[in-house]
């Protein structure tokens, strides 16, 4: 079988000629006609790459891609569509897609975007970390500790894995924001200390604390503490 595509179009004639032309390729594809039924679909099965419309009915994709990555961070998104402002592709990229091709487009270039999309997520697909009794699988977005599943947030599974691959480092507020939100820290916002505190919460359910607070500076994951 091969990797699988799922194809969120409300344009019946678009639509026809992504699945026909995917499965000639030798995809799996899905179709959902309509935000609503895409986000069924994305909640039901496992998909490889999906192919997102902004435009579309019920839910529009924007939206549904906002809602897609409280649920996975992994899966790639690219969103093809009519809308090729700047803002636009600011708008798409920031809410989580990782690609971004205008209406019209040559059906080999986005051949080659899957492709591409498809190789980076093989890379991820291997790629499992852990840190004592704590682990994350990174393809299925899964966390354990100590064999119990914690349900975490799309954010707080970027945060857990960024302070884990830097576990016993001091990770000031800075470097946190630049790396997990890809923001800038200003100062001001409580943001990271709110979702600290709530991994906190689900990591502590099965242990002792990991996530250690180093005053006037940021945090270290390790073993052992209370701060």
């Amino acid at each position: 079988m091969g990797s699988r595509i799922l194809v969120i179009e409300d344009e019946p004639g678009i639509a026809d000629y992504l699945v026909r032309g995917l499965q000639e390729e030798g995809y799996t594809v899905g179709h959902a006609p309509d935000g609503l039924k895409g986000w069924k679909l994305l909640q039901a099965e496992p998909w490889d790459v999906i192919l997102l419309d902004w435009t579309i009915p019920e839910i529009d994709g924007l939206e549904l891609l906002t809602r897609f990555r409280q649920i996975n961070a992994v899966t790639p998104v690219l969103f093809l569509t009519a809308r090729d402002s700047i803002s636009d592709r600011v708008s798409g990229l920031n809410a989580g897609a990782e690609d971004y091709l205008c209406k019209p487009f040559a059906f080999e270039e986005l051949l080659a975007r899957i492709g591409s999309l498809l190789r980076r997520r093989l890379v991820t697909a291997v790629s499992i970390i852990s840190h004592g009794d704590v682990s994350v699988d990174l393809a299925t977005q899964r966390a354990e500790r100590a064999g119990h599943k914690i349900d975490l947030t799309a954010r707080e599974l970027s945060l857990l894995v960024f302070l884990i691959r830097n576990s016993g480092k001091v990770m000031v507020r800075k470097e946190i924001y630049e790396h997990v939100w890809d923001d800038t820290y200003d100062g001001v916002s409580n943001t990271l200390e709110v979702h600290v505190m709530e991994l906190r919460r689900k990591l502590e359910a099965h242990g002792s604390r990991l996530i250690q607070t180093v005053r006037g500076q940021g945090y270290i994951y390790a073993n052992g503490g209370t701060g």
